[in-house]
């Protein structure tokens, strides 16, 4: 038996028994502190989880105590009574210090108010305070460390640091681009063609200034604006259309194209290729690339000073009201406002000649939507505070998460790129994923940049929920279902989700392959 126990008991036992009697004759009114149980780390949910200081559920939040009572007034009866309570509290509180430095702390008991009022009083100058229990509510997830380095043992921003565009590579590359680009549009304005009125619109993740590894790849729409037409939509999809001509007086100048009623997308990109392979003949090592069946593109590829891949799509531009299924659509309102939406939506929208899917084939009559313009404009001004990441506003991690989620699928393709699961995962699903991460984590301060391997944990669990239940609701469509099985077969998804679930739980081990 320990008798320094035994000791401690029998003073707790005296130091008791002489509160007792004092509190008898002169202290009344006495009440309990009520007691409190720490809080568990809830489970990780994407819909609910915050990201950030604010919003999240690692905020510091200060419990306080509801209808806390005034403190007590302790009168005692002669200087002796008075002195017989000071050395009782002492005595019990001497004894619960010393229990505290050598075991860690358990929920007990609640304190007497006297016996907490006195701790503070009781103590000599010079004794160290013992350490304050937590008052912060716990953080669900990893947190990052003051040095940037997540506890899973990779460093976001070394990751990020890798992928970050080099100026000169960049300047290089926009040179070699711009020229090809300049040469096409001259061409396809200069030749007697329904083309001659294009336009040149910049879109994708260069212009977005979310590219990452390098500067390889480029998206380029000419646009061409179209007048007295009728969308029809094919089979409720909200995303593809047929489109048709209202009787002009002046004539159609996309006749050519017509298949009866309908403009003919398959009709009006055959003859896009045509011409842009009879331009390309022109420049040296620059050839066409095979086409990829429903691809909308004609891709280039640019052979030196380095092999850069150009995407070139054709785009309607129409100046009319947005097709009904995009109503409830781009939910910025509280991310952005609603000033913000109704501007956006004042804009031209766009449709580009891919097919949509058939059975086994693809309805190659079809138009879909298109909003790449829209989505660069977001991007751009991405913040709830007009000021977000400007000179002298607060830096967000926004684009940051973006480029990690994009990076983590681009790795994993080129991990399993003898496999056909992932072939159908593209960067738009990240990015739409990311929209809607966006708009339910609106505040700015929910993206501060030290959390951003918080913030990207919430990405990657949005992401996987949406993997799991099968549906990603395109962002300006909300019928139309970018993960429902005519799109992506559920063996994919599953494929997809375990490799991702394997990734976070291991620290990312894909990015270390840098």
């Amino acid at each position: 038996m320990d008798h320094r126990g035994g000791k401690a008991t029998r003073t707790a036992s005296k130091a008791a028994t002489a509160t007792s009697k004092i509190s008898a004759q002169g202290v009344k009114g006495l009440r309990e502190e009520p007691s409190e149980s720490p809080s568990a780390p809830g489970a990780t949910r994407p819909n609910s989880r915050k990201c950030g200081a604010v919003g999240a559920a690692g905020s510091l939040q200060r419990r306080s105590i509801p209808g806390s009572p005034e403190r007590p007034q302790v009168r005692a009866r002669g200087a002796r009574a008075k002195k017989a309570l000071l050395d009782a509290e002492d005595a019990v509180e001497g004894q619960a210090v010393s229990a505290a430095k050598l075991e860690p702390p358990a929920a007990g008991p609640p304190l007497s108010r006297v016996s907490s009022r006195r701790r503070g009083s009781a103590r000599a100058a010079g004794e160290q305070r013992p350490p304050p229990e937590p008052t912060e509510v716990p953080r669900p997830g990893p947190l990052v460390s003051a040095s940037g380095a997540a506890p899973g043992g990779w460093n976001p921003r070394a990751v990020l640091d890798k992928l970050r565009l080099r100026r000169q590579e960049i300047s290089l590359a926009a040179e070699t681009v711009n020229k090809v680009v300049d040469h096409l549009l001259r061409g396809l304005k200069s030749c007697d063609s329904e083309f001659k009125d294009v336009g040149l619109l910049r879109t994708g993740s260069y212009y977005e200034h979310v590219k990452i590894s390098a500067p390889n790849e480029f998206d380029i729409m000419f646009k061409l604006e179209v007048s007295r037409i009728q969308l029809e939509e094919y089979r409720n999809s909200g995303a593809y259309y047929f489109v048709k001509f209202k009787r002009n007086p002046k004539g159609n100048p996309l006749s050519p194209f017509l298949e009866g009623e309908i403009l003919s997308a398959s009709k009006m990109l055959l003859k896009f290729r045509k011409i842009i392979k009879k331009e390309i003949e022109n420049i040296e090592d620059v050839v066409v690339q095979r086409k990829k069946r429903g691809s909308p593109a004609v891709t280039l590829l640019i052979r030196k000073p380095k092999e850069i891949s150009v995407d070139i799509t054709l785009a309607l531009e129409l100046n009319t009201s947005w097709p009904a299924s995009t109503k409830n659509g781009l939910p910025v309102k509280d991310w952005l406002g609603t000033k913000v939406r109704s501007s956006l939506r004042q804009q031209p929208f766009y449709l580009v000649p891919k097919h949509a899917k058939e059975g086994n084939g693809f309805q190659e009559e079809t138009w879909r939507l298109s909003f790449s313009h829209i989505e660069k404009d977001i991007l751009k001004s991405h913040g709830q505070s007009k000021t977000c990441c400007e000179i002298n506003g607060m830096k967000c991690c926004r684009k940051d998460c973006l480029k990690l989620m994009k990076y983590l699928l681009e790795q994993l393709k080129i991990k399993f790129e003898n496999r056909k699961e992932l072939d159908k995962f593209s960067s738009y699903h990240v990015k739409t994923a990311f929209f809607h991460v966006c708009t339910q984590e609106s505040q700015d301060s929910h993206w501060h940049t030290r959390d951003l391997e918080l913030c990207f944990d919430n990405c990657v669990a949005y992401f996987l929920q949406c993997l799991k239940i099968e549906h990603l609701e395109h962002y300006f469509i909300p019928g139309f279902n970018l993960f429902s099985r005519d799109q992506i077969d559920k063996i994919s998804k599953e494929f997809l989700s375990k490799e991702i679930e394997y990734e976070r739980n291991n620290g990312f081990p894909v990015f270390h392959k840098l």
